[in-house]
């Protein structure tokens, strides 16, 4: 019931503010005709000058002109109201103009003894120059830039709709927004096109006000002198003050129409209020404003003129060119502080969210209590050395690992830390606070108080020590190694042993974006026709499984191109790249210059080439090996290799090349970091030093 009033009332405001409106207009139509006293004239003028000023502060602050849109109509109904003005002052002066300067009323009488001060002379030179500027000089110039712009206007309309087209088709925007952008672009024709009409009625109002300010002096003189018996120079005297009153009384407003008229063509593209557009841009360039108060202060200077006004000027203008980019960059400030906190508060909002509760760090360091404790003066460094380590990851693999998220968490042990990889804890370690870790490799552990421990990322060796005893470690040429150190150690090898799963498709599809054309039209190409984006995500996952660093991208593609239209297999794409890219990899695992090699043996070359079945075209289908031989193989593997570790030897185990992808997946599981290459992946010109054999 309520909402049903409400709709009414607002119904009821709408038709009685129609039919005042209809009312209105009608009224100015009856002035044409019908004699009003001069009282309704004072009215009538004083609303006429009010509604022009109103019409002018309008025009000024708008934003844009398409917000003033109903500008023409109320340009019309302005001009007629000043007409109707015009005739109904026109008849009084004509009738009543003997009484003296106030008959046709108190305002046109006000007017002509404020500017002409009693002279009509004054009073036409005054009248006529309102008429050259409102007419030659606003009127004209608004009428032309209506017109340019009403062109300009209607033939750019096919090609905003074609734009609006094509972002609805693109999906840029829904159709609601393009609605709005048509309905916007169908007001802003109509507007200008409007407009172009409308600068004619200003320019017919200003010849009607002189033609009418014309024949109000000669018609007045010629009734008081035949009919009032009025000498030529007392008709001429009264009827002149009258008509240039009416004139000036009429013109005033007509000017300051025309002037908003102009504004509001003349705005063009400009956002923004007059004040904005206009100081905003002459205060742009404070040398500009420098310049200009120099030149004043010369002028100044200069003998025969007056000082005082220049010198004002002079100093106004500096004093614009000094506080105006004080107060934009003021203002830039203030901005770019509102836009932080505003992006701050979206991201605290998007951080609580229950969507940001699922979504996890693909790689994240957790601390416990104490060790936050011992390590949070230091937390600035760890975080700048964790970027130097993804820095050197990016160099060393090629592609960039994502950021680690330090994170403290009171749930674990208070001297622990846990490594996640995509929110599964990967490797975890106790930290012993306050001591240090020295490395023993195949030394005798050092007289120094403290246990024998193992160093997390490899597993070798340790002693843990207090860290009062690090001058007599160095004394006894021990190499150790503080909390941060050890930390960090283990989290770049547990990021090494996961490049794989850090690898995502949108890292591989970056890493493709940055080569040359002709790479990405290769990978296009091999993409589309012989194997697909994961499958050469895939590869290069396998690559990094293995440590083989892809920095060199463009010679992957190429490999993959030469080999993807004979096999589909992803195994066998990849030992043709490794055979390809022999020359990285050896020269990546050599020491020195040196790739020392442990070979495999001829008994496990034996047994595993009979391990590996084969189909009717001779590529491999499956690996059966027996259980007992495979576990004596891992014992005499682990024998060889284990001597060679400890004593800190840098090598790589050497096998067959159709056996090599099985040795690895055996050796893996024993030796996560120990490189295996095939024969053939030994590239030319590298030195190779023979340690031994598994045998």
């Amino acid at each position: 019931m309520a909402i049903t009033e409400s709709i009414g009332a607002i119904k009821t405001e709408k038709h009685g503010r129609d039919v005042g409106f209809a009312i209105g207009i009608l009224v100015i139509l009856a002035v044409l005709f019908l004699p009003i006293p001069s009282f309704l004239i004072d009215i009538g003028l004083a609303f006429s000058i009010a509604l022009s000023v109103l019409i002018l502060m309008v025009a000024l602050w708008i934003q844009r002109p398409l917000d003033f849109s109903s500008f023409p109509t109320v340009l019309l109904i302005a001009t007629m109201l000043r007409l109707s003005l015009n005739i109904a002052t026109t008849r009084v002066i004509l009738s009543h103009g003997n009484e003296g300067t106030n008959a046709a009323g108190y305002v046109i009488g006000g007017f002509s003894q404020l500017v002409m001060s009693g002279d009509f002379v004054i009073g036409l030179i005054v009248f006529f120059i309102l008429i050259i500027v409102n007419f030659i000089v606003i009127t004209k110039g608004a009428t032309r830039i209506a017109e340019v712009g009403a062109r300009f206007t209607l033939d750019a309309i096919p090609g905003k709709q074609m734009s609006i087209d094509a972002d609805l088709s693109a999906g840029m925007i829904d159709d609601k927004t393009a609605q709005l952008r048509r309905r916007e672009l169908e007001e802003e024709s109509s507007f200008f096109g409007s407009m172009d009409g409308a600068s004619k009625f200003v320019r017919g109002d200003a010849i009607a006000g002189l033609m009418i300010t014309a024949i109000n002096i000669i018609g007045g003189i010629i009734i008081g002198y035949f009919r009032h018996g009025m000498s030529m120079a007392e008709a001429s005297d009264v009827f002149i003050k009258l008509s240039v009153g009416d004139g000036l009384v009429t013109q005033i407003p007509a000017l300051i129409v025309s002037l908003a008229a102009g504004l509001l063509v003349s705005k063009g593209g400009t956002r923004g209020s007059a004040d904005q557009a206009v100081f905003g841009q002459l205060g742009a360039y404070p040398r500009a404003l420098y310049v200009a108060a120099l030149l004043l202060l010369v002028l100044s200077l200069m003998p025969g003129l007056p000082m005082l006004p220049f010198l004002s000027l002079a100093l106004l203008m500096a004093a614009a060119g000094y506080i105006i980019p004080m107060r934009h960059n003021r203002s830039l400030a203030a901005a770019e502080q509102a836009e932080k906190q505003k992006q701050d508060s979206k991201e605290e909002e998007e951080k609580n969210s229950v969507k940001a509760s699922l979504k996890t760090a693909e790689i994240e360091l957790l601390v416990g209590k104490q060790l936050s404790t011992r390590l949070i003066v230091s937390h600035q460094e760890l975080a700048f050395r964790m970027g130097k380590m993804r820095k050197k990851f990016a160099t060393q693999y090629g592609f960039v690992v994502p950021e680690i998220r330090l994170t403290d968490d009171f749930n674990i042990p208070g001297k622990n830390y846990q490594i996640k990889v995509h929110s599964t804890v990967v490797a975890e370690h106790q930290m012993r606070i306050g001591e240090v870790m020295v490395l023993l490799g195949n030394r005798a552990a050092p007289d120094i108080p403290g246990e024998e421990v193992r160093e997390p990322a490899f597993g070798m060796r340790a002693f843990s020590v207090p860290e009062m005893f690090t001058e007599d470690l160095k004394r006894d040429q021990f190499a150790f190694a503080d909390n941060m150190s050890v930390l960090l150690t283990h989290l770049s090898e547990v990021i090494r042993n996961n490049l794989p799963q850090l690898l995502s498709y949108k890292d591989m599809k970056a890493l493709l974006e940055r080569q040359d054309p002709e790479y990405r039209k290769l990978a296009d190409e091999i993409c589309t026709s012989h194997i697909s984006y994961p499958g050469l995500q895939a590869v290069l996952k396998l690559l990094l499984a293995e440590r083989v660093s892809i920095r060199n991208l463009h010679l992957i593609i190429e490999a993959i191109a030469e080999i993807a239209p004979h096999v589909r297999r992803t195994e066998q794409i990849v030992e043709h790249v490794r055979i390809r890219m022999a020359q990285q990899i050896c020269g990546d695992l050599s020491d020195g210059g040196v790739l020392k090699v442990l070979r495999l043996g001829n008994r496990w070359d034996l047994a595993f080439h009979q391990s590996l079945k084969r189909d009717a075209k001779g590529e491999i289908r499956e690996f059966d090996i027996d259980p007992r031989l495979l576990e004596e193989f891992g014992q005499e593997a682990t024998k060889a290799i284990r001597s060679h570790l400890d004593a800190g030897e840098r090598f790589v185990l050497v096998t067959a090349p159709d056996a090599r992808p099985y040795v690895r997946m055996i050796i893996e599981r024993l030796f996560t970091t120990l490189p295996v290459l095939s024969h053939v992946e030994i590239a030319k010109g590298v030195e190779i030093r023979v340690l031994g054999n598994i045998s």
